[in-house]
């Protein structure tokens, strides 16, 4: 199996309990920064020496997942190292708050190139071994977790470009349930929220002193993935999944809410001024994060 990004926080706890569970992981890290910059393997060699104390095996790789071919030695990497892939994990991310009327291009490109291109990237190559596979009469039963947030599904002001790519990668994951099924490939997405260092400036502090329970302890997340890769979740896909603490909930998504028809006939926009009011008044508000 393949977690990347796995070199600290969140990827890192994922990694770990897979390998209690017995699987055999690649440890993906650039081993940049929060921002994305730089380059250095050895938090993903740390967390491939911790498993291998425990007796697991593990592999480091330290491509990009934003580059197209280091997303493809991603995935050969597993082929080569264990014999097969059977699951990906994406959850490689980086952060570049800013208010929109300050954002650069810059900002908006790193962002979406490592969040969702670098959702796309591993999945696209994943997905190309899994059908061939199949093609070659294997039987495949394989899982697809990907990473959303809470501000990709409700918004959170300061992050259009981290909001936008999070939730690209929950309409990517649906669709890629609904393609990928026939290969005996699963897909869901979490939408986690814990402390990391992303996640730092935004108040996630420590437990306070003498709290029995940890709500933001990255570990926390990490037994819904598991069992997400599991052969019990064979019938769950094409959702995401809201996990924090001891809180796993399941996002409803985009409903059709009220609707108005007009007999057959082409609105014309001053008789709207009379409709569109009231369809929001009578529609749910919004979510928010904090709900």
């Amino acid at each position: 199996m393949i977690v990347t990004g796995s070199g600290r926080g969140i990827g890192r706890e994922h990694a770990l309990a897979y390998a209690r569970e017995g699987a055999k992981v690649v440890v993906n890290d650039l081993g940049g920064d929060a921002s994305g910059e730089g380059a250095d393997l050895t938090p993903a060699q740390q967390t491939v020496e911790d498993i291998k104390a425990m007796g697991g095996e593990a592999v480091v790789n330290g491509d990009n997942v934003a580059d197209f071919e280091g997303a493809r030695r991603i995935v050969q990497t597993a082929i080569d190292a264990f014999g097969r892939l059977d699951t990906l994990v994406n959850n490689a991310g980086i952060l570049r708050d800013r208010m929109l009327v300050n954002m650069t291009e810059a900002e908006w490109d790193a962002v979406i190139a490592v969040h969702l291109k670098g959702t796309f990237g591993p999945t696209r190559h994943a997905a190309e071994y899994w059908r061939e596979q199949t093609k070659a009469g294997n039987t495949v039963d394989a899982r697809i977790i990907n990473t959303s947030s809470p501000s990709g599904l409700f918004g959170n002001a300061g992050q259009t470009n981290y909001g936008a790519a999070k939730a690209g990668i929950a309409a990517f994951t649906q669709i890629c349930a609904l393609e990928l099924g026939r290969y005996g490939v699963n897909a869901n997405a979490i939408a986690p929220v814990a402390r990391t260092r992303m996640t730092e400036s935004l108040g996630m502090g420590p437990a306070p002193e003498g709290a029995t329970f940890d709500t933001l302890d990255p570990a926390n997340i990490s037994p819904l993935v598991v069992w997400l890769g599991s052969s019990e979740a064979k019938d769950v896909t094409g959702r995401v999944f809201l996990v924090a603490g001891d809180r796993i909930g399941v996002a409803e998504g985009w409903h059709r809410g009220p609707t108005a028809e007009n007999n057959g006939l082409r609105w014309e926009p001053g008789k709207l001024g009379d409709v569109i009011p009231k369809l929001v008044a009578d529609a749910r508000p919004n979510a928010g994060m904090m709900e």
